[in-house]
């Protein structure tokens, strides 16, 4: 009986996400607008994500400029973008808002690589616990019979080898990050 590697293939892949948008949320010198994705505004009586309220764009490498739908929102918008703790300036001006990002100084700079580092260390700990899962399925098909030692073996090697192409893929993105962080 062949063992069935898509699921455990389907946590790497999530796991790999996840990292991915982690590090999208690590400011680094340049103002992006997914740095805003994690941003709730009481809006209408309920806690809503910044995007769903207004559109966040470019203006220039260290400002965001957010024009909320319903001008309504404007002050709601700039207290939300406030308590989300992000260390950047928030300036309010007839279109909208306008979100300043200041130079990154090398303290903050440390700081975010240790971030950095421990959003991808949460990760690994995430395949290193899909590894148990998908280990524990073997020996499970190993006792209901059906399934000689070597077919185990060679089944166990390549969970590990998912597992590895999984922790490389990680690192790769912590190295890029770190790239980022450090211009």
């Amino acid at each position: 009986m062949a063992y069935d590697f898509s699921a455990l293939k389907k946590n790497i892949k999530e796991t790999e996400e996840w990292l991915l948008r982690e590090l999208s949320g690590v400011r680094t010198g340049r103002a992006a607008p997914a740095l805003l994705d994690g941003v709730k505004v009481e809006a209408y009586g309920a806690r809503t994500p910044l995007a769903q309220l207004a559109s966040v764009s470019i203006e220039d490498a260290r400002t965001l400029r957010v024009i909320p739908w319903d001008s309504a929102l404007l002050k709601a918008i700039e207290k939300g973008i406030t308590e989300a703790d992000l260390g950047v300036g928030v300036a309010t001006d007839d279109q909208g808002l306008r979100i300043s990002f200041p130079e990154l100084t090398s303290e903050r700079r440390t700081q975010l690589l240790k971030i950095a580092g421990d959003k991808t260390e949460q990760a690994k700990v995430t395949l290193r616990l899909h590894r148990t899962d998908a280990l524990h399925a073997l020996d499970a098909l190993s006792k209901d019979g059906g399934t000689g030692k070597d077919e185990i073996a060679r089944l166990r090697n390549e969970v590990q080898k998912l597992i590895d192409a999984g922790t490389d893929t990680l690192g790769e993105a912590l190295k890029k990050k770190e790239a980022e962080i450090a211009r």
